[in-house]
């Protein structure tokens, strides 16, 4: 089946198969920063902007977003350019294995977006559905905190 999907602000037609979940179709066409973590929804390492709010991936079917947007990571930095959360999160040493760090990226970017100035607690609930083993999250808080001042 023939769909179209915005991603990171260009238009592309792409051929799925019916039951394919966002995850694997933005995969598959090269959107590595998009991890698979769970396969349920519970970890967020799919997490992706989908009309600028974070979705969990795999559990969206693409065939359902035919015509609508999506951002990855790949869309808000790059290593010569980093996004300023990206750079805070480096900074702050939050990112580790860094495989937790892209849909954090994502739902910081979309908090921010709606919030300039979040409170922890904004934060913390932004940020509730991602699963990091490595930092015990008080460093990713310190990192967003600090992209919101640069922002």
């Amino acid at each position: 089946m023939q769909i179209e999907l915005t991603i990171n602000g260009k238009l592309k037609s792409l051929e799925i198969h019916p039951g394919e979940s966002l995850l694997e179709t933005l995969r598959k066409n090269g959107y590595t920063g998009v991890k698979y973590g769970c396969g349920t929804g519970d970890c967020g390492a799919c997490v992706v902007l989908l009309n600028e709010k974070p979705v969990n991936s795999c559990q969206v079917l693409t065939a359902a977003v035919d015509g609508e947007s999506v951002t990855t990571v790949e869309g808000i930095g790059t290593m010569d350019k980093p996004h300023p959360i990206q750079e805070e999160l480096v900074k702050a040493g939050a990112v580790q294995c860094g495989y937790c760090t892209p849909g954090v990226v994502l739902s910081a970017y979309a908090l921010l977006q709606t919030n300039p100035h979040p409170t922890e607690d904004e934060i913390k609930t932004a940020l509730d559905g991602h699963l990091c083993r490595c930092t015990g999250y008080v460093k990713i808080i310190e990192g967003v905190k600090n992209a919101a001042e640069k922002v």
